[in-house]
């Protein structure tokens, strides 16, 4: 929810047309679409693209820092996206990234293991 919050957010002041794109599957981890390479077996992949003004490199190697934001002072806490990567990676042995250039929106692609790694503890 965090992720998709923040697509809404990204396309407050966009020109259209302002698209969000959500797509899910489950793959394979010899499949290109599953491209972390972690699991060895299969992967559910959900991916929210959006059509906001991107990140810059400097933006997107804190993105997942605890109280690092790109919003204005008072929109946000800068919480969600390092709640979101906990979740992700260190509860359910997952991976979570960006990719996104100024001007070409954001694709964030999110890959959890259909069955629970032994090293994740509950």
């Amino acid at each position: 929810m965090n992720i998709l919050a923040n697509a809404i957010d990204s396309l407050e002041n966009q020109p259209p047309p302002k698209t969000i794109k959500i797509s899910t599957a489950v793959v394979d981890p010899d499949s290109e679409a599953g491209e972390s390479g972690k699991s060895s077996g299969q992967v559910v992949v959900i991916r929210i693209q959006d059509s906001g003004p991107g990140l810059a490199e400097k933006a997107k190697c804190h993105l997942f820092d605890p109280f690092f934001t790109t919003k204005p002072v008072g929109k946000g806490t800068g919480l969600g996206l390092s709640i979101s990567y906990q979740i992700v990676v260190e509860k359910h042995g997952g991976s979570l990234n960006c990719i996104s250039k100024p001007g070409q929106g954001a694709d964030f692609r999110i890959e959890i293991p259909v069955a629970r790694p032994p090293a994740i503890k509950e």
